[in-house]
């Protein structure tokens, strides 16, 4: 093996610090998401990191002239149009950090002012209601709020544990709510005069209506989620499919027609429009990404707006209409060249199927890979814009981005087999992975490095310990370590909703122990960079810091790199650039050649 590192390398990079040789960072743009229509369609508020962060732009429709509204400093994570015009409400991540503040802005930029996430509380799940001057939101999955900007007050509808408000009646009699822990959650109807609950599905997405008693819901009761109306006590399913999930909806306020967003097996994306009325379907053509995320209707029906990319294809803001079509708001066409990844199917060591996308090189196997994996766990890998991909596989390295059990897109059983002491199968899917890619003639042996970030973080740790020599390099980003020290130092309601996931740190503690990386970090002996953001409370820093210091107790070599300034992601392009550039060339010292 070459290119050892100094035994004790630690990398601060500050905000800000990027290629001096070029002055730019191209490859690691994200471009635009989170689409907001205007109630009439015409203009479309989003979210941008052309200017280096994530900010708020408001941008005609069929039209390049951009407005940039000022929300301050920090980050910002989303933003939504309200019903009445009038008002952005703005999710802002200060920090980088993954506590969210709620701040309303007037489309010209005026009157900014925030109305929830104070102090050490964080704003989640913002709906504007249909037709009212109402912002919905929650504050740590406990207290149930709405936001009148109007009146200048915030009125608390319900509170609970982990509770999320979803939607609330035109009266304000009733509110739909979103209950219970990751795997475990289910929707219900609130009596707001009685405190009465009404089992609605098990779920995470719902709206009421026009008529305020109808609920439209995604309905996860069964093995792949659906389309669901209840009204009147009878449940009908509007959209399924024997092979593909209903990933997300969104209604027209007129309640008549629904686009669906599936997620086809393995990751692609389709769209389709639904008459709600007599259960036509038609699909959204054309489709301008593999992978399309955040659906969302103008108020008046007349314009769908939605974000797509794909690999080479930065995040981009489309909209489609009756009138002009499928066409991009802000939105870059793919890179000319970029590497197109295939699906690779195989069994597991208990003979479950997994599945993951290989990004190979030109030419003739084996090649050095990469193995990467998602957070979560229950997300899912997808083929979207991946600069660091593109940019191994520029080098002659294979990836292979797998989706392990514990995933989500292949159904309830497929998301829940790594729960509690299952995990232990999860860990034995890295080494699944390594035996298809080996006995494929795809991956050179001697040359696998492994990593990936959040839960894929942990599991580079995992996997790395529990298999010490299969590995030529590692790197962690964000990824727990220890589950004792993350549940101690992680936000609460974080804390609360992973017990159904990772084990409750009382009853299960013996069982987080023997799976924490840490117990037996002893064990690991692979060169290793560790990455992390210094403001990260969802996986707070000190999850890396033990790894640091237990391999520089141990004279291993390891490089620590960590971003002040940023949160559980980088959301500065400037320390996206950084972190490609670094990862790349770890990656590439350790897996360009052997000794």
């Amino acid at each position: 093996m070459t290119g050892q590192l100094n035994r004790v390398d630690v990398t601060v990079l500050p905000i800000g610090w990027t290629n001096i040789a070029t002055g730019s960072f191209p490859s690691e743009v994200s471009g635009s998401w989170s689409p907001a229509l205007s109630p009439d369609g015409r203009h479309m508020a989003y979210v941008s990191d052309r200017s280096g962060r994530p900010q708020v732009w408001v941008q005609p429709v069929g039209s390049d002239l951009t407005f940039l509204v000022d929300t301050g400093e920090a980050p910002v994570a989303s933003v939504q149009w309200s019903t009445g015009g009038g008002w952005l409400a703005c999710l802002v991540a200060p920090g980088g950090a993954p506590r969210h503040e709620m701040w309303l802005v007037r489309p010209d930029g005026s009157e900014l002012h925030q109305v929830a996430g104070f102090g050490a509380d964080t704003a989640d799940n913002p709906r504007w209601l249909p037709g009212r001057s109402l912002l919905a939101l929650t504050e740590n999955l406990t207290t149930a709020l709405l936001i009148d900007p109007v009146g200048n007050t915030r009125s608390v509808v319900a509170t609970g544990t982990l509770i999320s408000l979803l939607d609330v009646s035109p009266d304000r009699t009733r509110a739909l709510l979103r209950i219970g822990p990751r795997g475990d959650r289910h929707i219900v109807v609130r009596d707001l005069l009685t405190g009465v609950d009404e089992f609605v599905t098990a779920g995470e997405q719902a709206v009421f209506g026009p008529d305020g008693e109808t609920v439209y819901a995604r309905s996860e009761s069964g093995e792949l989620p659906v389309l669901i109306r209840v009204a009147k006590g009878g449940v009908e399913v509007l959209a399924s499919s024997g092979t593909d999930e209903v990933e997300s909806f969104t209604i027209t306020a007129d309640g008549r027609t629904a686009a669906v967003l599936w997620n086809v097996r393995g990751g692609l994306s389709s769209v389709s429009l639904l008459d709600l009325d007599t259960g036509a379907r038609r699909p959204l053509s054309p489709q301008p990404g593999l992978v399309i995320s955040g659906p969302a209707w103008s108020f008046d029906g007349s314009t769908l707006g939605f974000t797509a990319e794909g690999p080479g294809q930065p995040h981009g803001v489309w909209v489609s209409s009756a009138e002009a079509g499928v066409v991009p708001v802000s939105a870059e066409p793919p890179a000319p060249g970029a590497v197109q990844p295939t699906l690779e199917t195989f069994p597991a060591h208990d003979g479950l199927e997994l599945t993951g996308w290989l990004f190979r090189p030109d030419g003739e196997g084996p090649f050095p890979t990469v193995l990467w994996f998602h957070g979560g766990p229950e997300a899912q890998e997808r083929p979207g814009h991946g600069p660091l991909f593109q940019s191994l596989v520029d080098r002659g390295i294979a990836v292979f981005a797998p989706n392990v059990r514990g995933s989500s897109g292949f159904g309830r059983s497929f998301v829940n087999a790594d729960n509690l002491a299952l995990r232990y199968a999860a860990i034995e899917d890295v080494r699944s992975c390594v035996r298809h890619l080996t006995g494929s003639n795809i991956s050179d042996i001697s040359r696998l490095g492994i990593m990936g970030r959040s839960y894929g973080g942990y599991l580079t740790l995992a996997a790395l310990t529990t298999f010490p020599d299969m590995f030529a390099v590692g790197i962690d980003v964000c990824g727990m370590s220890n589950f004792a020290t993350f549940y101690e130092h992680t936000e609460p309601w974080i804390a609360a909703a992973a017990v159904s996931k990772y084990g409750d740190p009382v009853t299960d503690s013996e069982l987080l122990a023997d799976l924490s990386p840490i117990t037996r970090i002893d064990r690991l002996r692979t060169p290793l960079m560790i990455v992390h953001g210094e403001n990260d409370s969802n996986v707070p820093v000190i999850e890396a810091e033990q790894v640091v210091a237990a391999l520089a107790g141990r004279g291993l070599p390891h490089r620590y790199l960590l971003f002040p300034g940023e949160g559980h992601e980088l959301l500065n392009r400037s320390s996206r650039a950084d972190y490609l550039r670094e990862t790349v060339n770890f990656l590439v010292t350790y897996l360009s050649s052997t000794e």
